[in-house]
């Protein structure tokens, strides 16, 4: 009978992943609120917790109308570029057109952290780059996960201290 066993093989734990939601056209709050609810249909994934809303200035192009910018915190069954090309297919349904860097945007969804994973491969780069000098991604990351460390770059806290020169305005909670 001792053979008849069947070995018991241990599931995958979900990976705990946030994501940064940003739109500065057709309607940016609607866009943010119906990317939020896309994200909670994503396959084998839960959202544990989303931000509040805030506006935010555009960087890089900055003659574009300002961002509404959230962050949401999920845990997922998905691999990282599984993940992203999830966020991607969002991303197009919301009218999400490539015209050129720091464009003017429907929907961006970036993936910011996926557990403590570092990585640099064509099109994936973990943590998400740049992410620890924006305070539009900082401010709602450390609302909604207090303690957070951005692997290579510290604690969310103490790198929010350095954007403090940059206008970030709270607006709701989504």
């Amino acid at each position: 009978m001792e053979n008849d066993l069947i070995p018991i093989i241990p599931t995958q734990s979900a990976s705990q992943a946030f994501i940064g939601l940003g739109s500065n056209l057709e309607n940016p709050l609607f866009q943010i609120r119906r990317a939020i609810s896309l994200l909670t249909e994503l396959p084998d994934s839960r959202l544990i917790r989303q931000s509040s809303l805030y506006r935010s200035a555009a960087m890089g192009t900055v003659d574009q109308p300002d961002f509404i910018n959230a962050v949401v915190h999920i845990e997922t069954m998905l691999m990282p570029r599984a993940l992203l090309m999830a966020l991607l297919e969002i991303e197009r349904r919301c009218g999400r057109i490539r015209t050129y860097p720091n464009a003017p945007r429907t929907l961006d969804l970036d993936l910011l952290l996926y557990d403590d994973l570092q990585c640099h491969e064509e099109g994936l780069v973990l943590p998400h780059p740049r992410m620890h000098e924006r305070a539009f991604v900082l401010q709602p990351l450390m609302e909604i996960t207090r303690g957070c460390k951005i692997p290579g770059q510290g604690l969310v806290s103490e790198l929010l201290v350095a954007c403090t020169q940059q206008r970030l305005e709270y607006i709701s909670s989504s």
